[in-house]
């Protein structure tokens, strides 16, 4: 895979000429803690550094065997090897650790020395040994150490974390929080965090099983513990606003967000196939041809020729009653995706976000959305990312029951979807959830580029056809006069379904409808139809700038009114693994042009939606309303008796 011209590289020479200098560490120093205490082990001694060591250790290839530390020291090694009741001989585990641990290391090593290289710090670090450093530039000079400190330990523990990820099993530890993290200089920040791993492996790893895991969750405490101090140090400033690539590792390091293995984790839901959604016509149809155009981003240009020609759906909402439909149509789209993935051997990553996510402390239940949105937008892998319920796990603003948790989450969702910073690779799409959209922030709402109408069984043939599906087979009852599933024919019903939205269905909507039409007549023009769009926000105004964007974003996805041919998802020669120009004219070739009767359907079906949630949300408050001004003459009722 080539380095994107966005990639700044960290060479293979400039990582392996610290290897020595690593493998050192890792075999023993000294070190006093400064800030932590050592944690207590089930069994064995308080971990300054090892009680005692195996009698025979075999060489890992590479690594330093000899040390001049002390045995009172740090001795990773060791600590590693005896894992395993002292055998004798270094395990596979053991031995993919320790050489993970150096390489980790000196790949953080590296960046630090990169960063000390683009910046003023490395000539600082020699005018202080000729002459020292005063004044200002003595203050410069701390800021520079901290900064390369934060980087070096940062880049250590997102490279472990990111190298052991396709190691990890089904064990999981929780090591509480990392303590030692020391920023004077990056020599000494490697000392804490090594220290600090060495405590728990001696806490934690009590077998070999938990090697691991030990270190991940290691990784990972300490990953969040420096991403929070280089949000206060400016000195990190020329590291963040570069990127760096580690190919042989696969690896990409941008600034203090973690690295994610290009890998999906394999997916225990209960798949549904097409045939077994029965109804809910267009979001069945929407959701598999989604299913198909994420399916055409391409690895090497990590861009998809859908979101170049306008017609990719990165966020959709999907809402209905209870009971319609939405979970059976997540488990169809995202058993879609992995089939197809399978087949072109693609990374494919499904993650949901829950109420689990919210979290009493402040400010991390945003972390817990921010990691959810950086595990999907990985531009290593094909994402899929829904958001179920997302009227109980995202907050209303200025609502009063709504959680600092919650709200949390609604700015991490506004900004990830819709944000100054957002990019659309087409790798991935994300779709919300909810049987009550009308309390959902209308801002996040509004990001939802895509409206899928939930509403399940809706005729006397939807309602044969599911009962039919839901009772199996163990009957002899007959079928009767009714042909199985023809009305489920995706395209006809489809083509019925759009033809339906010609003329709104709200009735809020119809009199805007009736009455433009009274004003103007047909809506055949450019003009007619921005005054159609007029009346609609002067009924509703909310119905604003991005209201029409994604109006005529769903109108270039009605471009691509096609579905991308089976074969070309069974065979990936003919079109998956084909390169970026070539699917891209493929692709164009299948387009068809833009009608007035798309625009006007689309228009409808955005605004219907809106007209839907704002009526729900009106009766919701109405509601409300009358609930607590009986409850308040309740009171004066009682208030009245108790004073008689």
């Amino acid at each position: 895979m080539s380095i994107s011209n966005d990639l700044m590289e960290l060479t293979e020479d400039a990582i392996t000429k610290h290897y020595t200098a690593a493998a050192a560490l890792l075999e023993g120093f000294d070190h006093t803690p400064r800030i932590a205490k050592g944690k207590e082990t089930a069994g064995a001694e308080r971990s300054s550094g090892m009680g005692t060591r195996r009698r025979f250790r075999s060489t890992t290839p590479g690594l330093v065997t000899k040390s001049s530390a002390r045995p009172e020291g740090v001795q990773l090694m060791a600590r590693i090897e005896a894992s395993d009741n002292d055998d004798p001989l270094v395990s596979p585990v053991q031995a993919t650790v320790l050489q993970t641990l150096r390489r980790a290391i000196a790949i953080g090593q590296a960046a630090g020395e990169q960063f000390a290289e683009t910046t003023a710090l490395s000539g600082m670090k020699r005018d202080n040994l000729a002459r020292g450093l005063q004044g200002e530039k003595q203050t410069q000079f701390g800021g520079l150490l901290t900064a390369e400190a934060l980087i070096t330990a940062h880049v250590f523990a997102n490279a472990l974390s990111f190298l052991l990820a396709s190691h990890a099993g089904e064990t999981t530890v929780e090591i509480g929080e990392v303590e030692e993290v020391l920023t004077d200089n990056a020599p000494l920040a490697l000392h804490g965090a090594l220290w600090e791993l060495d405590q728990d492996l001696a806490a934690f790893a009590d077998t070999e099983d938990k090697i691991v895991p030990t270190c991940l969750a290691f990784a990972e405490q300490l990953m969040e513990k420096l991403a929070l101090r280089a949000q206060n140090t400016p000195s990190v400033a020329p590291f963040t606003a570069a990127a760096y690539r580690v190919e042989a590792d696969d690896l990409t390091i941008n600034g203090f967000t973690p690295a994610r293995r290009g890998k999906g984790a394999s997916l225990t839901m209960s798949f549904k196939k097409p045939n077994e959604v029965v109804g809910n016509h267009i979001a069945k149809y929407q959701a598999m041809k989604l299913a198909k155009m994420v399916m055409a981003y391409d690895f090497d240009r990590k861009l998809n020729p859908f979101a170049e020609l306008g017609g990719f759906i990165f966020t959709f909402m999907g809402d209905g009653k209870p009971g319609t439909g939405k979970t059976t149509l997540i488990q169809m789209m995202a058993g879609m995706i992995n089939d197809y993935c399978k087949v072109a051997d693609y990374p494919f990553r499904y993650q949901n976000l829950s109420t689990d996510n919210i979290d009493s402390y402040q400010g991390k239940s945003g972390q817990n959305a921010k990691a959810f949105i950086n595990n999907v937008i990985d531009p290593n892998v094909i994402g899929f990312g829904t958001i179920d319920d997302i009227d109980q796990l995202a907050g209303k603003r200025g609502d009063r029951q709504s959680s600092a948790g919650q709200l949390e989450i609604t700015a991490v969702l506004m900004e990830s979807f819709a944000g100054a910073n957002t990019v659309v690779r087409g790798n991935c799409t994300f779709g919300m959830f909810s049987n009550y959209p009308e309390n959902v922030d209308d801002a996040l709402r509004q990001r939802a580029g895509a409206r899928f109408l939930v509403d399940g069984p809706q005729t006397r043939e939807d309602y044969i056809d599911i009962l039919s599906l839901l009772m199996g087979k163990n009957h002899d009852i007959p079928v009767g006069d009714h042909e199985l599933f023809s009305a489920q024919e995706i395209k006809k019903a489809v083509a019925a379904s759009f033809e339906g939205h010609s003329r709104p269905h709200e009735p809020g909507l119809m009199n805007v409808f009736d009455r433009v039409h009274e004003q103007v007549g047909g809506l055949d023009t450019i003009a007619k139809l921005g005054t159609y769009l007029k009346g609609i926000q002067e009924a509703d105004p909310r119905f604003t700038g991005r209201a029409i964007k994604n109006i005529t974003d769903a109108v270039k996805v009605r471009a691509m009114d096609f579905e991308l041919p089976d074969e070309w998802m069974e065979d990936p020669a003919l079109f998956m693994h084909r390169d970026y120009d070539t699917k891209l004219a493929m692709i164009s070739d299948l387009r068809q042009p833009i009608t007035v009767d798309m625009v006007v359907q689309e228009i409808n079906r955005y605004a219907d939606s809106e007209f839907r949630y704002a009526d729900k949300s009106d009766e919701v408050a109405i509601e409300n309303a009358v609930r607590d001004m009986g409850r308040m003459e309740e009171a004066k009722r009682r208030y009245l008796e108790t004073k008689q």
